[in-house]
């Protein structure tokens, strides 16, 4: 073969020349064919190749994104053990990979074997994590080490920090942490200000963050959306509307152009409080300010008919959503999406006015847009279908989404087996009790 050494991957018996072993070894991690990837790296090493860097960085990272951390560092291992010399690329990506799985003290253990200087991103890495598990004092202890190796903390690494120590200690010692980043020349951005400004709305002290807001621009800093709208959400929930009102004004006049989010607190605020109309103002206005409405700017509004039992209101506002708001780009992979929550709130609502026929042309409606049903917009249904005396309805619905993978929870039980107590059909909620005892449910004080 023209000279080349031929090498034999170990248990795969498949065979490579060394001069072609890392193209293949990008490949198969381009390819996401990992354990390949691990096996040809093993056999690269055992015939005293040596491997490519930049290619076992991204099988480490891809060990990483599946969870295991442990064969990402026995990739580490194998790289060390080769001659070859791991950049601090390398070791960020194992660290980043142990802090996203909450192993905090392996990612400390790794950069105490780093073979080169870890840089500030190893560091903020580090810091993120343990910040966000509460170990601030821990932290610190990590900064300390940071500036004994002469890397200077940036802009991230003082935020970060700050973030942490306004939660666990108080805006005032927060303060000395900014005081400090000035000190050593690193200028704080809006992010660190907008961390503070925060931290002094949750501290309840909302004039004294108006002050720091009109202060910014002194510091070089100019306040950006996302500092109003901390100021505005925290003026909503005091009751403060004019203020709100006045600092709407402010932005627009500073030439800051509120976001959906800006226009989300004010609805949200103005329906709590029963304003559906003045809420429904601004909504409209949303379009002039180049904004366009989301689903979680309807679902206050609808929440508000639903709960002043105006259904026809809820129904218009919910087909003025489904024409405007583009629903796939909303659903949700995690957790439950804001159309869903919409959908539900109206169907609740509809339910315990006794419109439950309308109500499951609703549920149709979401199948036919692929939203996935809930517990909660079964169990409204349920519960409406048995306040109407439509018992045999109701568990017709029960079953047919325990078939789908929904569980019923206590709730949904006790509605039946109440309707089929209003029908007089005792014996069959008897039964239906041991049912939900037979399916792991426990009874509640209710049943």
């Amino acid at each position: 073969m023209g000279g080349c050494t031929v090498v034999k991957v170990p248990k795969k018996g498949t065979y490579f020349e060394e001069s072609g072993s890392n193209n293949q070894l990008r490949k198969f991690v381009r390819n996401g064919e990992l354990e390949e990837g691990f096996m040809l790296l093993e056999g690269m090493v055992y015939h005293g190749e040596i491997p490519d860097i930049i290619a076992c960085t991204s099988l480490i990272r891809g060990f990483c994104k599946r969870g295991k951390t442990r064969k990402a560092t026995r990739v580490m291992d194998i790289i060390e053990d080769s001659g070859a010399v791991p950049d601090v690329i390398t070791y960020n990506v194992l660290i980043s990979g142990y802090c996203r799985a909450g192993e905090i003290d392996n990612a400390l253990q790794v950069l105490d074997r780093m073979s080169v200087a870890p840089n500030v991103v190893t560091y903020n890495t580090i810091l993120r994590s343990l910040c966000d598990s509460g170990k601030l004092k821990q932290a610190m202890e990590v900064l300390d080490r940071q500036l004994k190796k002469d890397c200077y903390p940036d802009v991230i690494t003082y935020t970060i920090l700050i973030e942490a120590t306004c939660k666990e200690s108080g805006v005032a010692q927060a303060m000395k942490l900014l005081d400090e980043m000035r000190s050593r020349g690193c200028k704080p951005d809006v992010v660190t200000f907008n961390v503070l400004v925060n931290g002094i709305c949750k501290e309840g002290r909302l004039d004294e963050a108006i002050k720091f807001l009109n202060s910014m621009p002194s510091y070089g800093c100019q306040p950006n959306v996302i500092t109003h709208n901390i100021i505005l959400r925290s003026m909503c929930s005091t009751g403060r509307w004019m203020d709100a009102e006045i600092l709407l004004a402010d932005m627009l006049r500073k030439g800051c152009s509120p976001s959906v989010v800006t226009f989300n607190i004010l609805i949200n605020f103005l329906c709590q409080k029963g304003l559906l109309g003045r809420a429904i103002d601004v909504l409209e206005k949303m379009h002039k300010h180049g904004c366009t409405p989301n689903s979680l700017s309807y679902n206050p509004l609808l929440h508000g008919f639903c709960k002043e039992k105006k259904m026809e209101r809820a129904i218009e506002y919910l087909e003025i959503m489904v024409s405007r708001v583009e629903i796939l780009n909303q659903l949700s992979t995690k957790g439950c999406s804001p159309v869903l929550i919409t959908y539900n709130t109206v169907i609740d609502g509809l339910a315990k006015v006794g419109k439950t026929d309308q109500a499951i042309k609703l549920l149709d409606e979401m199948l036919a847009k692929g939203l996935k049903p809930d517990i909660i917009t079964y169990s409204s249904l349920v519960g409406g279908l048995s306040r109407e005396g439509k018992v045999d309805d109701a568990i017709k619905f029960f079953h047919d989404f325990e078939r789908m993978g929904v569980r019923p929870n206590a709730i949904t039980y006790n509605s039946i087996m109440l309707g089929l107590c209003k029908a007089r059909q005792t014996d069959r909620a008897i039964d239906f009790l041991a049912y939900m005892v037979m399916r792991g449910r426990k009874p509640t004080e209710s049943t």
